[in-house]
Order: C-alpha cells, then structure tokens, then sequence
C-alpha cells in the first residue's frame, strides 16, 4: 500500500471517530466539541481534496446502479457536511464568538439533524467503500489467503454488531433524532466508552446492510449477464 492510500484511509478513520466523539456534546463540552468540529472540517476538506478526481468523473464512464447510488450518496453527505459545519460555525460561541446571528435556534436545529443525517448517510457511504476498504487492510496485513473459519466468525461479529444496533437504535431513539428536534438535547448519563459503542454499532447497521445488499445486487446482476 502507498502513502497516500495509508494516509486516506487514516484520514477518514480518524475524521469518522471524531465525527463520533463531536456527537457527545453533553460529555465532552461546547469548547471540546467546537474544536473537535474545527479538525473535522479540516479532515473532510483533505478527504475531499485526496477525491477531487472522483468529482471530475461523475458524468463520464457507464452509470449503473451502484455508481448511480453511490454518486447520489456522495453528494448528500457532501451537503450535510456543509450544511452542519456553516451553521456550526454561526451558532459557535468559543471559537467564533465574534459572529453575530441573530434568532440562532434555527441554526442550532439545522446543525444538529443534519449531524445526525450526516452521521447515517456517512455510515451507507462506509458501506459502500467497505469491500476496499477489507481489501486495502488486508494488502497493509498481508492477508492475503483465505479463510472459512474467519469468514463465518466475521458474519457473526457482524450480526452481533447490528442486533446490538438496532437495540441502540430504539434505546436513543434515533428516530427521532432525525426528524424531530429537541432543544434542550438528547442527554444521558453514559460512560463516552458506551456512547461510542452504541453509536459504532448503530453505524455498523447501515455499513453491513449497505455491503450485503450491494452483494446479493451484484450476484443479481451476475445471473442475469450469464442468462443472457
């Protein structure tokens, strides 16, 4: 593996555990939380820089579903991004202070649903990359064999990981996190270990589901070129 792909892959790693740590806005604080946001912003501008070709080539080549969906999904979390930073930026009250908004409510309901938007549309944008994402783990390991009995416990892991998922999912009511605003926040009393557990398992829903599902439409479409 080069440097650059190392360097990609520890980007988004580290951008998407920060993405998590900035949720916990009521265990960390509003100062951890706003430079949290700010090293996010930065992550996200590199990633998108390291992918400024992906941009160059939406409209050329073949658009199957995949890369229909996939440029689709890009493109949401794109805004959200954006979207969630801004408003970020015009409610801060540590590291912008000098900003003046008024009636900022409004922008505090944006930045919030669309964190948690962002945070569902960044989980199916994993799912979708997670294929390569094995295979460039693998190539760094020098895994490079397979395995019967690590594929079958990986499926397990995996099925652990969206069972406790969706029990999160009920227990946090993400739901409604994502469609109703609440303006004294969704606070509870857990450890930033179980809040960072609950909210990977809720992202393992979606990464998994994304990755199977892009499977059995590959093997679809695979049957139907043979049939053919």
């Amino acid at each position: 593996m080069n440097r650059t792909m190392l360097f990609r892959l520890v980007n988004d790693l580290v951008m998407t555990v920060l993405m998590l740590i900035a949720m916990a806005y009521y265990i960390t604080g509003n100062m951890i939380h706003e430079v949290v946001g700010v090293v996010v912003l930065v992550l996200f501008i590199a990633h998108n820089f390291f992918n400024r070709r992906w941009y160059k080539a939406i409209l050329k080549g073949k658009h199957n579903f995949r890369r229909i969906l996939q440029i689709g999904l890009n493109l949401l979390f794109l805004v959200a991004m954006v979207v969630m930073m801004i408003c970020g930026i015009l409610i801060s009250s540590d590291i912008f202070p000098f900003i003046p908004v008024n009636n900022d409510m409004i922008f505090r309901q944006i930045h919030v649903q669309s964190a948690y938007w962002g945070f569902i549309i960044m989980a199916v944008h994993i799912g979708l990359s997670w294929g390569m994402i094995i295979n460039s783990v693998r190539r760094m390991t020098g895994i490079t064999g397979t395995s019967r009995i690590r594929t079958i416990a990986l499926r397990i892991l995996a099925v652990l990981i969206v069972a406790y998922g969706v029990h999160s999912s009920f227990e946090g009511e993400m739901g409604s996190k994502l469609f109703i605003y609440n303006p004294f926040g969704w606070f509870n009393d857990d450890s930033t270990i179980r809040f960072l557990i609950d909210h990977l398992s809720i992202m393992g829903i979606y990464v998994v589901g994304t990755h199977y599902a892009l499977k059995f439409i590959q093997k679809q479409e695979k049957r139907t070129v043979q049939k053919n």
